[in-house]
């Protein structure tokens, strides 16, 4: 007997739209890590990408439970002398890139800096309107707030 190895040729991928509209932000982000790393799949062998594409739009309009949105802080640094810079969600989500919140959070949850991780990461396609150009690929619609009445506040 011998475990099931899949070969690169076996990795069948899919895409999938989720509509992040009034969704929780962890909620979102679990979801879309599981679908890149492909962990819903049988096939599923963490050392091999084989996970799927993933959509998300309407991201700023992603909700944060509590009072995340104003007392969570990121930090980082220009790299000269007092350089600490900082910022909350809601004033990314407000800002010129509101997509960044749903790309942080899901690179938080997938596997540490690698070149696996960075090739997953990839597949996820981000965009703070409802249009995307992707239709080409006919991807499923993902029900993320139907799923379960905690993905909506």
């Amino acid at each position: 007997m011998s475990t099931y190895t899949p070969k690169a040729g076996d990795i069948t991928r899919t895409w999938h739209v989720i509509d992040a509209t009034d969704v929780v932000l962890g909620r979102l982000a679990v979801q879309s890590a599981t679908l890149l790393r492909g962990k819903h799949k049988p096939t599923y062998a963490p050392h091999i990408d084989g996970g799927d594409f993933v959509i998300v739009v309407n991201a700023d309009k992603v909700k944060l439970t509590g009072k995340k949105a104003e007392q969570r802080i990121f930090y980082w640094h220009s790299g000269h002398p007092g350089g600490v810079k900082e910022h909350t969600p809601r004033r990314t989500l407000s800002g010129r890139y509101p997509e960044r919140v749903i790309e942080r959070a899901v690179e938080r949850m997938m596997p540490k800096d690698s070149p696996l991780a960075r090739a997953q990461m990839k597949k996820l396609k981000i965009y703070a309107g409802d249009k995307h150009p992707h239709e080409a690929q006919s991807p499923e619609v993902l029900d993320l707030a139907g799923r379960n009445r905690k993905n909506k506040p």
